[in-house]
């Protein structure tokens, strides 16, 4: 088997790979798809661990436009919202999970406690986020709408989180 296919075995298909993009790839498709007249969706968060709840939620995030773009917290980030012991996968592997699934077109990997500024620079034409959190908790907001924007707050899916499952798991008998 030859590297390059062997890379695209076991560290994700080139596709997938193709996926996880900075900025300014960003910034290109966004005005691409502006000038299409299409609709760019932006959400974020660690997607530590991939649950249904996750993949329900960016699936419904995809339908409010034409493009979407999963921005992940960075391991320190991780570390700096959940704690030590977390993230359990690192950026690059939860990058390549994301960037496996059909209804996401983009991650990037932000390194900052919130991901405002990558907000204000993409300015997305709808920013969406799950029900556990309010609209005026949203970062990036005020940017957002002051750019003639959408701001939603999908339903939550109760029961549906990566802390739930890993006290699940360190409640499972040794």
């Amino acid at each position: 088997m030859s590297d390059a296919l062997r890379h695209g075995v076991y560290r994700g298909s080139i596709d997938t790979m193709m996926k996880i993009v900075n900025i300014d790839a960003l910034i290109k498709e966004r005005e691409r798809l502006r000038r299409e007249g299409k609709r760019l969706v932006f959400t974020n968060g660690c997607f530590d661990l991939l649950h249904p709840g996750h993949v329900h939620y960016l699936s419904e995030a995809r339908s409010l436009g034409d493009a979407l773009v999963v921005a992940l917290n960075s391991d320190r980030s991780v570390r700096s919202l959940k704690g030590e012991g977390r993230p359990i996968l690192n950026q690059q592997e939860r990058a390549e999970v994301i960037a496996a699934l059909e209804a996401v077109d983009y991650v990037t990997i932000f390194d900052e406690e919130t991901p405002r500024e990558l907000i204000a620079t993409l300015l997305p034409d709808v920013l969406v986020k799950g029900g556990d959190w309010a609209l005026y908790e949203i970062v990036g907001r005020e940017e957002v709408e002051a750019a003639g924007g959408q701001v939603l707050s999908l339903p939550y899916i109760e029961g549906s989180s990566t802390t739930d499952i890993v006290e699940r798991i360190k409640k499972l008998p040794s």
